[in-house]
């Protein structure tokens, strides 16, 4: 039996496997650090702009050209429910390779800095609180103990749902669409 606790996402995704540590890219959002796997982050860029887009929800701030590919940028801050985030020096946006019914989906997160790559051992994840956090509890796949402080590791699935954006995209385009009339 495991001597480890294991934590498992709605998703099915192990988040601490028995004996297997975990990379995860730490990063600041509203003040608060984050954490998210590193197994679907495909880069990282500095924040140069981006190209906002009609009637679109706050929480999709616009699309950034990739080496060719239209991404769009998903503001974590508004999505968790907070004001938009400020672009300021250190602010990026994370590029994620996310699969989404057989298909490779690039998504951007713009987030105010990232801060560092954490090799995290399984004893050290928690299981996610069932109350007491600011964002849903499904967005949170478990808490990474760093003795003094724990730092929220996200459930990225949960978090980029593309059916769940694209609801959200859906009746803001609606609420657009009955405003003109």
């Amino acid at each position: 039996m495991s001597q480890y606790p294991t934590t498992t996402n709605p998703g099915g995704t192990a988040l601490a496997v028995q004996g297997v540590s975990r990379q995860y890219l730490t990063f600041t959002l509203a003040g608060e650090l984050f954490a998210m796997p590193i197994e679907q982050i495909r880069e990282i860029i500095e924040f140069s702009g981006l190209t906002e887009i009609p009637l679109m929800p706050a929480f999709l701030r616009g699309v950034i050209n990739v080496r060719g590919a239209v991404v769009p940028v998903i503001d974590l801050a508004v999505r968790f429910g907070r004001p938009r985030t400020e672009i300021a020096r250190r602010t990026c946006i994370v590029i994620l390779e996310l699969e989404q019914e057989g298909l490779l989906l690039l998504l951007g997160v713009l987030v105010d800095a990232v801060n560092e790559v954490l090799t995290v051992e399984p004893g050290q994840v928690e299981p996610r609180p069932s109350f007491g956090a600011k964002i849903r509890a499904e967005f949170i796949e478990g808490m990474i103990n760093l003795n003094e402080r724990f730092v929220i590791a996200l459930d990225i699935h949960q978090v980029l749902s593309v059916e769940e954006l694209t609801t959200l995209i859906g009746m803001a385009a609606g609420e657009g669409q009955g405003a003109g009339e």
